[in-house]
């Protein structure tokens, strides 16, 4: 039996040294579970779950310059001697060296030869950072003044659109990392947003995402940021072409194209050929991927909405977040301990998601943001050594803001058959502490007896006596008795921090970026590409054209061929070309 044991904990971390993988299997027990089998790893879930105890007292605060980030692991299906060996297995497989190669700018990307260094974007103690030779916080700094100085000139009303009048809405035209993470941000901080304009955000190629938006605005007084590293992007460049004529219906003056648009690119010709004066072209670099570019000029309209010293905390809190995780204790580092907690049930117990659970309705992006920050890196089957993975790599990530989540779908993952770890995030301060700060007294209860329900459960006698205290009775409480048991031991992390601002929600996002390399090197994959978006847009650009006229097309697989003859039946052939962004 301890040899399928050792197989088991071989196929799941080829990379750990044959005594770690030994010692792991007599710690757990699992030399001696009967009719233990690789084919049925149930088996082996069932018995962790009965081996594995609370650990008490387990939490690490993180006392920052912005008030302290309290991690409670406690509530999670593991003991001390397992947390020991993920922390040496984590050794074993080279996070401490990989951290530092990434640091030191080396090109960890491999499959793009690229570095991975959205760290430099935050690098607030200004320490040089080479790649290739050449410091790039030269080139940071530079970028970040300009983003300073036109901040500057549109918050304060000196910049002016064609009419001459101020600039008060901006909307970012982006899509992916270039939207997801300046939209996130910017909700999580619409407290600090005071003498700002309004944002809004395009990235959908769905006609109805820029129809609705720009019939809320005024084309004197708006600002286009259109973020494209390659200025070349379908989706984004055809909605920035659609905004500008949008523009020009009003302006009827190309010139006046220059005032109501900036770009976020490096293609200095293409942005030039838009309209767009590259005095306002903002830099950024292939060394920053794009679902790590809030950071960078990509975060130009999170600097618009909050101004641009609320963006420096925001920097200044990723920044404080990079040192404590290059410079911690594994045991003592938080995105460290995540990262192993998750490894841990995605490959241990085969749990297939991860909530994120934000009790804070200002965070209501912040699932969002992780499902393409997590599942784009880490959604990978492909070792860095090109072979085929035989275990559990990323997770889905997936959320919503408490309480809205208890009255949707807490109800699986207190009673369901799936094991879902979760992380509940809170404030302990609210942004509006209304009626002597009782909503956020209700809510704070909220966050606490939630993660304690799904610790504890309830027991049939726990249940019973209830259903005893209600009245209830004989056949009628047999009957129900058994749909209000809980049986718990639901595995849980509390993160709670002082107060969501720019610094903290700063140091928030970089924690869980740094989970998700951490995980990324424990399954040995390249967490900073992303080819599995490639072949869905390579085969777009086929079909296009194929949906422009009325022929039959025989070109696919069947399913798609009627697909495609179905859409051409159905489409609205009379299109009103004068209104349509009402």
């Amino acid at each position: 039996m301890a040899r399928l044991a050792f197989l088991v904990c071989l196929i799941h971390f080829p990379s750990l040294n044959i005594t770690k993988i030994l010692s792991l299997v007599y710690i757990l027990g699992l030399n001696d579970v009967p009719g233990l089998s690789v084919l049925y790893m149930k088996n082996i879930f069932l018995y962790i779950l009965m081996m594995c105890v609370i650990c008490l007292l387990s939490s690490l605060q993180l006392t920052t310059e912005d008030g302290d980030i309290l991690l409670d692991y406690s509530k999670n299906l593991i003991n001390e001697e397992v947390l020991r060996m993920l922390f040496d297995m984590a050794r074993s497989v080279g996070v401490e060296a990989a951290r530092e190669k990434m640091f030191a700018g080396e090109k960890i990307n491999f499959t793009e030869g690229r570095a991975v260094l959205h760290t430099a974007l935050r690098n607030r103690s200004n320490t040089p950072i080479m790649v290739e030779g050449k410091d790039v916080m030269p080139d940071v700094n530079r970028v970040l003044e300009q983003m300073k100085g036109f901040c500057h000139r549109v918050r304060s009303g000196e910049w002016k659109g064609f009419s001459g009048k101020a600039i008060t809405d901006v909307v970012n035209i982006g899509i992916g990392g270039s939207d997801l993470g300046p939209l996130m941000v910017t909700e999580a901080l619409k407290p600090y947003s005071k003498g700002g304009p309004n944002v809004w955000f395009v990235s959908n190629i769905d006609g109805t995402h820029m129809a609705k938006t720009l019939a809320q605005l005024n084309t004197e007084t708006t600002l286009f940021i259109i973020a494209s590293k390659t200025f070349t992007t379908q989706e984004t460049i055809t909605n920035a072409e659609t905004a500008k004529e949008w523009f020009l219906r009003a302006a009827k003056d190309t010139s006046a194209v220059a005032k109501h648009f900036v770009a976020l690119s490096t293609n200095a010709p293409k942005v030039k050929d838009f309209g767009i004066d590259t005095n306002n072209m903002f830099e950024f670099w292939d060394w920053v991927g794009g679902r790590y570019s809030l950071w960078s000029a990509i975060g130009l309209s999170i600097a618009l909405h909050i101004g641009f010293d609320s963006f420096e905390q925001l920097l200044a809190g990723a920044h404080w977040m990079d040192n404590h995780f290059r410079s911690a204790p594994l045991e003592q580092n938080a995105p460290v301990i995540l990262a192993l907690l998750g490894v841990w049930y995605v490959n241990f117990f085969q749990a297939e998601t991860h909530a994120l659970l934000p009790y804070d309705q200002y965070m209501h992006r912040f699932a969002a943001y992780f499902q393409q920050g997590d599942m784009e890196s880490n959604g990978k089957y492909i070792t860095k050594s090109g072979t085929r993975v035989n275990y559990h790599t990323g997770p889905i990530v997936w959320g919503e803001p408490g309480t809205n989540g208890q009255h949707a779908f807490y109800q699986l993952i207190h009673q369901g058959t799936r094991l879902i770890p979760a992380d509940f995030l809170i404030p302990a301060q609210s942004q509006h502490p209304i009626r002597d700060n009782l909503h956020h007294k209700i809510l704070m209860a909220n966050f606490l007896a939630q993660t304690e329900a799904l610790m504890r459960g309830k027991t049939p006698e726990e249940a019973k006596k209830e259903l005893q205290g209600a009245g209830m009775s004989g056949d009628a409480l047999e009957k129900l008795l058994p749909h209000k048991v809980f049986e718990g031991n639901k595995p849980s992390n509390s993160i709670i921090f002082k107060k969501l601002t720019p610094f903290m929600l700063g140091a928030l996002v970089a924690m869980y970026e740094h989970k998700i390399f951490v995980q990324g090197v424990m399954w040995d994959i390249n967490s900073y590409d992303q080819w599995g978006v490639e072949l869905g847009k390579q085969l777009a650009k086929k079909i296009e054209p194929e949906l422009q006229d009325d022929a039959d097309v025989h070109s696919h697989d069947s399913s798609t061929n009627g697909l495609i003859s179905f859409f051409k039946k159905n489409q609205l052939l009379e299109l009103d070309t004068k209104t349509w962004w009402l």
